[in-house]
């Protein structure tokens, strides 16, 4: 069971703000704001390098408590500052060539779908897109149909930014395994209101952010590499943390996934990303998925009942995102007022996912996500909120 007044205790903007914007950015809670300014108290205080040697301790934390949170090892996991730039890492990284196809789905994200056309271009490279089945996830029979001998690479989004699908991540590891392809999963909206294990699941890089689900602050991500693929992938550019400079015409590559980070990067931000995974995984990961999923449903359930709205997530299993529309009032109209409110959402639209919503013939979406710490009560008044506009 999770302490939910103590958990909004911790996070002080629940006083005068419903945040049902969490897959743009939660709210961090205070352990996490406070290990974020006590970094930047200290390089206030002391200088930049001797706070960040004041923070050694918390920065190797950081290895050991998504280590925890995926069940992967140490040496799997590496610092980035971003989530795109953590998935690009990998792909770019990739040594395909032309004639090679890369399967993904139509719920891709537009960054990872824009780096598939611009490597195609550059490579001559073929982009697969895996049907749809009748909840609108990944097709598994129709995925396993598109593989051929030059299939290299699945890659797909595993929770998509435009509704509350959640694609069957380890039943396409599964598919993967089975024809000793490399996998790529985006997990963006997942880690933090998913339980996910990189195991189970068998994918072999799976990239994140810092500041949605996971509650920790912006400019934060991380990539997990498994150690057999390590070899597969070439990082797109190295520096003197990536690698080693060991003569005038030769280097070697750090040990692990450290290999795909960068020397300079935002040390109070990589400690805060730490205090948020620990945060999390003190709470328990799947009491955060149960509520989550629990409170998405309520909260879906009670939007539909409303006139002129409809609900359009897709999907046998859902997560905490809830994406819909009100007839006759703009989904960016409709997020300013409740904006006005104190009631903060965020919009979905076409240009972020073009292949799902253009094929469901969509331009925007009011997107509301919940995490852990919303209420009922918080439903209640978004709902009537929404009825009112």
């Amino acid at each position: 069971m999770i302490d939910i007044e103590h958990v909004r205790a911790e996070t002080p903007a629940c006083e005068h703000v419903l945040h049902f914007n969490n897959a743009g950015a939660s709210l961090m809670p205070a352990p996490v704001f406070d290990a974020v300014q006590r970094v930047l108290h200290e390089e206030n205080s002391v200088g930049g390098y001797e706070a960040e040697r004041r923070a050694s301790e918390d920065l190797a934390a950081f290895y050991t408590e998504f280590a925890g949170l995926l069940n992967a090892e140490a040496d799997e996991i590496a610092y980035v500052e971003n989530a795109t730039r953590a998935w690009d890492m990998a792909f770019y990284g990739l040594d395909l060539r032309a004639g090679d196809r890369v399967i993904t789905h139509g719920s891709e994200y537009a960054s990872n779908y824009l780096a598939f056309l611009q490597q195609s271009k550059r490579r001559d490279l073929c982009i697969d897109i895996a049907p749809s089945d009748r909840f609108g996830q990944i097709d598994l029979e129709g995925l396993e149909r598109l593989i051929t001998p030059k299939t290299k690479l699945i890659a797909i989004t595993h929770v998509p930014t435009q509704g509350g699908l959640v694609n069957p991540a380890l039943d396409v590891g599964k598919v993967a395994r089975r024809h000793n392809l490399l996998y790529l999963l985006d997990a963006c909206q997942s880690v933090g209101q998913i339980d996910v294990d990189v195991k189970a699941i068998g994918c072999d890089v799976l990239s994140g952010t810092g500041r949605k689900f996971l509650r920790g602050p912006r400019g934060t991500g991380f990539l997990y590499v498994r150690r057999k693929v390590l070899q597969q992938i070439d990082p797109p550019f190295l520096d003197l943390r990536a690698a080693v400079w060991t003569g005038p015409h030769s280097y070697e590559l750090a040990d692990g996934a450290r290999r795909f980070e960068n020397w300079e990067s935002f040390v109070a931000g990589r400690v805060g990303l730490m205090a948020a995974v620990r945060y999390a995984r003190q709470i328990g990961l799947g009491a955060i998925e149960e509520r989550v999923t629990m409170l998405a449903e309520t909260l879906r359930q009670s939007l539909g009942v409303v006139k002129g709205v409809t609900v359009h997530d897709l999907g046998q299993k859902k997560c905490g995102i809830v994406t819909f529309q009100k007839a006759g009032v703009e989904p960016s109209q409709m997020a300013e007022i409740l904006r006005a409110n104190q009631i903060n959402v965020s919009v979905s639209s076409l240009p972020s996912a073009r292949l799902d919503l253009g094929e469901r013939g969509l331009q925007s979406l009011v997107r509301a996500s919940v995490h852990y710490f919303n209420t009922e009560n918080e439903i209640d008044r978004f709902v009537r909120a929404v009825d009112e506009i």
